[in-house]
């Protein structure tokens, strides 16, 4: 597809679900990694719920190691700040919003908010999920499987060709939450390497091996639409939103305050302040 003709001012967002910031780094995925520098974060939560309720009011995930990086460290700088909610950080923050969260303050600058979430915490029928979920203007869930990045692109594409103006589109990605699939991979999906309390039936080479092809598999599926936003006005923001144990300290899966499970990755792509003047209701820095 050609560049999304609303790509400036547009902001994309993108979770790879449980996935580790090592198997990021250590994993060839040429697309993903060109969004921007690779930075090792932290999570704000253990869980898919937590981490996103966080993120949708601005609690982005973050380095820990004190450099005074704007967006890339929010204690720094707010990358989404919600108006008179939080500390502001010593920068200005990069998008300052009005509303119940981000998905909120987006659609009143005049973005069209489109979201699709793979994770059962996405499933729109669940009273549960509203929070993640009720503010979007479309959303999908494909349900069944966490394996749906192929049906969840299939769903985008349209509703970018129907778009009138700029997009918030946000994009839960599924194939790195256990049990670790693609579509078409050469295993089992019913064979789960990562099952807490399992013990001696899980396998961590295995997990790394799997989380890793599935990687490559949303790096070559992700390139079209990362394209479709190269944009020099458009934002995106690629992170885990938790990560997995596997096997440190006897622990497996996510779910736990353990290191490995709030180590993810981040990656930014920001206008520069040339071209902010592209985002509707902002002002040039």
């Amino acid at each position: 597809m050609p560049a999304f003709p609303h790509a400036a001012g547009s902001v994309l967002f993108i979770t790879l679900d449980s996935c580790r910031y090592d198997t990021f780094a250590a994993t060839d995925a040429p697309h993903l990694k060109a969004i921007g520098p690779l930075h090792r974060a932290w999570a704000p939560s253990h869980f898919t719920y937590g981490s996103h309720a966080a993120m949708f009011v601005g609690f982005t995930p973050g380095v820990a190691d004190g450099a005074p990086i704007p967006y890339a460290n929010p204690k720094f700088a707010r990358l989404f700040k919600m108006r008179a909610l939080g500390h502001p950080g010593h920068a200005r923050p990069f998008f300052e919003l009005e509303g119940r969260n981000i998905i909120d303050g987006f659609r009143r600058r005049g973005l069209l908010t489109l979201g699709t979430g793979a994770v059962g915490w996405f499933d729109p029928a669940l009273p549960a999920s509203a929070p993640l979920v009720a503010d979007f203007d479309r959303f999908y869930y494909q349900g069944k499987t966490h394996a749906c990045l192929r049906p969840q692109l299939a769903w985008v594409w349209p509703q970018l060709a129907a778009a009138d103006r700029p997009v918030f589109l946000f994009l839960n990605i599924g194939e790195t939450h256990v049990p670790y699939y693609h579509d078409g991979a050469p295993w089992d999906p019913a064979h789960n390497p990562c099952v807490p309390f399992a013990g001696a039936t899980n396998d961590a080479a295995l997990c790394r091996e799997r989380q890793a092809a599935c990687l490559r598999f949303i790096d070559a599926e992700l390139a079209p639409l990362l394209d479709a936003f190269r944009d020099a006005a458009a934002t995106i923001v690629l992170c885990g939103d938790h990560g997995d144990a596997w096997g440190e300290d006897g622990l497996w899966e996510h779910g736990i305050a353990h290191e490995k499970v709030f180590e993810i990755p981040l990656l930014l792509r920001l206008p520069s302040p040339a071209h902010r003047g592209g985002l509707p209701g902002d002002a040039p820095n």
